[in-house]
């Protein structure tokens, strides 16, 4: 049979849906991407926010319709399931069957079930079988899951659980196992990366982790992404700086500068303390890329706090910053908060924090226009007129790409050093450098 999957949310969820994918394959399905073509269909929903949940379920309605026409059999999976299972199951029965995070160990048990093949042989979702799905150069890694920082606004702990590394042997097997099948950068993943190691071995060993993965000869560039402000340590800042392969580019969620909205939202840090390793970090590695996230319109956010917040965007001026809206959630403590602030109230501050973090970034931009850069070229434009990459400066799907003018050579799949002649919104161009 042929199957489909639909991979909704994170990174962290992708790779879910890669040892999903890895099942079927250990059984000989064929995997198919258009889902016209689809016998059997996956959907790996998010429920982390209100608008990932609505997207969730309007994809799961839309791959209910091919089951008028070839798919036999409609699966959805992940945490929008793990969150509303009972209630999934009476609003849509078009779904099969539906598979929470805490089924995972029975998932082809299941399936196997739902479609009446032969249960004996059994597989299990691992990290050992999944199939990457991000092209032939890059590749997460989960180093941990779960969490433990209950944040007040989060539903991830009550989704995921409590926070698990892996052990390091296992992590570096599985970074091995992907150097070795051609992929030079490994992009690090856990909700919180900064506290690995800490259940298993008692401290974190983040540091350590690294270490040991630059050693592998054919891993290019190393990223680390969601590194809680409060826990990066100088020996942290010692490894990143010291090794080559790893990219001078730090994701820092934040969420706020306001200390009585970070003690609300039961964040481990505040105001001044964000200011310093934001400074800390540029003074130890100029180069440094710095990424953050931000909520606007938390409960009992008034206009004092959000001025805070915007002069301290406009003080510390990130190369790259997204926002979002507060989300009230299900069972999360900040959803019975008194003073919720209006929609409108949220969009203006949303807007606001947007326009400002465009000037700082064009402003950034334009510091680079003239600048060399090593680039991973990923795609080809479909006319061929300029192939398409990211330096160390850009996450994958989350940053701007850079636009390479085609000078005749066949760049795909390989890292060059290019020139950035211009800009455009988020976006470089370049040429390869001569």
């Amino acid at each position: 049979m042929k199957v489909g999957f639909v991979s909704l949310g994170c990174s962290k969820n992708l790779i879910d849906t890669e040892m999903g994918i890895g099942v079927f394959k250990e059984h000989d399905f064929e995997i198919v991407n258009n889902p016209r073509d689809a016998e059997i269909i996956v959907v790996n929903t998010c429920g982390f926010i209100e608008s990932a949940k609505e997207e969730a379920i309007n994809t799961i309605l839309e791959m209910a319709e091919y089951k008028k026409e070839n798919c036999k059999f409609l699966v959805a999976m992940g945490c929008l399931v793990k969150r509303y299972k009972s209630d999934l199951e009476k609003s849509i029965p078009e779904v099969d069957l539906w598979i929470s995070i805490d089924e995972y160990n029975q998932f082809w048990e299941k399936i196997s079930t739902l479609i009446e093949e032969n249960v004996e042989n059994k597989t299990y979702m691992s990290y050992r079988n999944r199939v990457v799905s991000t092209g032939k150069k890059m590749a997460y890694l989960k180093i941990a899951d779960g969490c433990d920082n209950f944040c007040t606004y989060c539903a991830i702990p009550y989704i995921r659980g409590r926070f698990e590394s892996r052990k390091m042997e296992d992590i570096f097997e599985e970074a091995e196992n992907l150097s070795e099948n051609g992929y030079e950068e490994l992009i690090l993943i856990a909700q919180d990366t900064t506290k690995y190691g800490i259940d298993i071995y008692g401290e974190s060993k983040l540091p350590q982790l690294l270490t040991k993965l630059c050693n592998l000869q054919k891993i290019k560039w190393i990223r680390i992404l969601y590194l809680y402000p409060e826990s990066i340590t100088d020996e942290l800042l010692d490894v990143i700086q010291k090794e080559d392969k790893i990219c001078k580019y730090f994701d820092i969620p934040i969420q706020h500068f306001s200390d009585s909205i970070l003690k609300k939202m039961n964040r481990k840090t505040n105001q001044k303390d964000i200011i310093n390793i934001v400074n800390k970090i540029r003074k130890k590695i100029p180069t440094a890329i710095l990424r953050t996230s931000l909520i606007v319109g938390f409960p009992g956010e008034t206009e004092d706090d959000f001025n805070i917040l915007k002069n301290c965007v406009e003080q510390l001026k990130f190369d790259r910053l997204g926002c979002f809206t507060y989300s009230r959630e299900d069972g999360t403590p900040a959803a019975k908060f008194e003073n919720q602030v209006h929609e409108m109230t949220k969009k203006k501050r949303y807007r606001i924090i947007m326009e400002l973090q465009k000037k700082i970034c064009e402003a950034k931009m334009k510091e680079k226009i003239g600048n060399e850069y090593e680039v991973l070229i990923e795609e080809v434009l479909p006319d061929e007129t300029f192939y398409i990459g990211r330096s160390y400066m850009d996450s994958p799907d989350t940053d701007g790409v850079i636009y390479v003018a085609n000078n005749g050579e066949d760049l795909l799949k390989k890292f060059v050093n290019c020139k950035l002649v211009t800009y455009d919104g988020y976006d470089f161009f370049a040429e390869v450098a001569k």
